[in-house]
């Protein structure tokens, strides 16, 4: 298989549409995801990449994935270096890139009985989206949901730090917050937002029932429209001398917290 050295090639030229911070192509239903481990993500959970572009460091490093991509029907393309490291959101990339379908849900396939889902609440940092979907995958939420106004979570830099996340539960971006507070409430979930000067701290507040656990932006908090709604908030009780945690770090805490007092909660029906 030849290499490709010029950018002026079309499947990276396609490629290269999805790697701006704004793109046309993604809103047209694509996405672009770098590196073995959510690519390897994406092809477990039964996604089919519409191409893969890698060097030839990677495709033998990489030779089973690459493999795998070609027999679920993906295009492949050998690229050389400097083509792909013009694609990569990292300083050091790993050799791999492939072009996805979105694999984004709209607001009413949100699971119908939920214990925990995780709102994002005008949250524009991809790094801090992307950490905060990972997450919330480990500690067993049952959805991601990005309010309008936060970072598009198929980014290449939100999509790269969810590490595989996207594609293990259900995430719905851009929601307009009175149809998605409906939908929560639909759901039987109490709205719970994170707060740093809320006066119940995380770990004393109720949390064992279903619950929506929103996060504002780091910067500026919760939007006012969203705190009015809220049924509680709760922050995160800090012991040293840092004055806060980032948003990631925060998710983490109140996460945990919430599917700890969830499982117990459940141990304690069942040892009824």
């Amino acid at each position: 298989m030849d290499v490709i050295t010029s950018p002026s090639n079309p499947a990276v030229r396609a490629a290269r549409k999805l790697a701006r911070p704004s793109s046309r192509a993604r809103a047209e239903g694509r996405f672009l995801l770098e590196g073995p481990e959510g690519i390897r993500a994406a092809l477990e959970a039964g996604h089919r990449p519409d191409s893969l572009l890698a060097t030839e460091r990677a495709a033998a490093r990489h030779a089973g994935l690459v493999n795998l991509a070609r027999q679920r029907g993906a295009q492949v393309t050998l690229v050389a270096e400097p083509v792909l490291s013009a694609l990569a959101a990292t300083t050091t990339p790993q050799g791999l890139v492939a072009v996805l379908p979105s694999v984004l849900r709209p607001l009413e396939a949100l699971p119908a009985s939920p214990r925990l889902v995780c709102v994002l609440a005008e949250v524009r940092d991809p790094g801090n989206a992307g950490t905060v979907l990972r997450a919330a995958d480990a500690f067993g939420a049952d959805a991601v949901v990005t309010t309008r106004g936060s970072v598009d979570p198929q980014s290449p830099k939100a999509a790269r730090a969810a590490a595989g996340s996207l594609f293990h539960l259900p995430v719905v971006a851009g929601a307009p917050w009175p149809e998605l507070a409906a939908a929560l409430r639909g759901r039987g979930l109490r709205l719970v937002g994170a707060d740093p000067h809320a006066q119940a701290g995380v770990d004393r507040a109720p949390l064992g029932e279903p619950v929506a656990l929103v996060l504002g932006n780091e910067a500026h908090g919760l939007p006012a429209e969203i705190a009015a709604d809220l049924d509680l908030v709760v922050r995160v009780p800090l012991a040293g001398r840092a004055e806060s945690l980032n948003l990631a770090a925060a998710a983490a805490v109140l996460l945990y917290e919430t599917a700890r007092q969830q499982a117990n909660l459940k141990e304690a029906v069942v040892g009824r």
